[in-house]
C-alpha cells in the first residue's frame, strides 16, 4: 500500500525576498500561516513559485527548514528537490527528509532533455535512495522533457513515487495513462488539468 501524502488541494508556495535579494522570513512566515488558516490541506515548499531555481542551496534548505517548522505538523509538507543532477537531487531528498518533510515534488530533469529510459533510471534511483513518498512534476514547457503514459506506467510500479502533479496540457495523454495507473483525480480546486494518481494521493498546484 503506497503512502497517501494528503488530499485535497496543496499550495506552491511562494519565496519572497526583500530588494537587497535576501529572503523574506517574516512575510514567508505570514504567507504559511495565511495559507493553513485559509484550510489548505498541504504547503509544497521550493517549488517553481517558491524560486527553488534561483537560490543557492543553502538557502533551498533554509527555505525548507523553515517552513517545516512554522507549519510545525499542521499540514503535510512537501518539498521542491528535483534537479538535473540526478546525485544532487538524492542528496537534497534526504537533507529534506532529514529536516521532516512529508513528501517530495521531484521535476523532471530540465535542459539535458533524457530519454524516457533515463527518467526511468533518474526517478528510480532518487526515491529508492531517499524511501519517502515522491510526487512527480511533469512540466514541459518548463524543463523540455515529457513523461510519457508508458514511462507513467513503470514509474507506478515504484512503492515510492505516489502521485503526479500533471502539467504537460495534453488532456489526452492524461487519458491514456489513467488506465495503467491506480485512478485518475478530478480536476483539482485550483482549476488546473486534472492529474493522474499513482496511489490514492492527490497532486494539484
Amino acid at each position: 500500500m503506497k503512502h497517501m501524502i494528503f488530499t485535497g488541494a496543496a499550495t506552491a508556495l511562494v519565496t519572497p525576498f526583500h530588494g537587497d535579494g535576501s529572503i523574506a522570513w517574516d512575510e514567508l512566515e505570514r504567507l504559511v500561516e495565511l495559507q493553513i488558516e485559509g484550510g489548505i490541506d498541504a504547503i509544497v515548499a521550493c517549488g517553481t513559485t517558491g524560486e527553488a531555481a534561483t537560490m543557492t542551496t543553502e538557502e533551498h534548505t533554509q527555505v525548507i527548514r523553515f517552513i517545516i517548522e512554522k507549519v510545525h505538523g499542521r499540514v503535510p509538507v512537501i518539498a521542491g528537490t528535483g534537479s538535473n543532477d540526478t546525485q544532487f537531487c538524492v542528496e537534497l531528498s534526504q537533507e529534506a527528509k532529514e529536516l521532516g518533510a512529508d513528501g517530495l515534488l521531484l521535476v523532471t530533469p530540465y535542459y539535458n532533455k533524457t530519454s524516457q529510459k533515463g527518467l526511468l533510471e533518474s526517478f528510480n534511483y532518487v526515491a529508492d535512495s531517499v524511501k519517502m513518498p515522491c510526487i512527480l512534476y511533469n512540466v514541459p514547457s518548463r524543463t523540455g522533457c515529457n513523461i510519457q503514459p508508458a514511462t507513467y506506467k513503470e514509474l507506478s510500479k515504484n512503492p515510492y513515487i505516489v502521485a503526479v502533479k500533471e502539467a504537460n496540457g495534453d488532456i489526452s495523454a492524461t487519458a491514456r495513462t489513467a488506465p495503467s495507473v491506480t485512478r485518475c483525480s478530478p480536476p483539482s480546486r485550483s482549476g488546473s488539468l486534472p492529474s493522474c494518481r499513482i496511489s490514492a494521493a492527490r497532486a494539484t498546484s
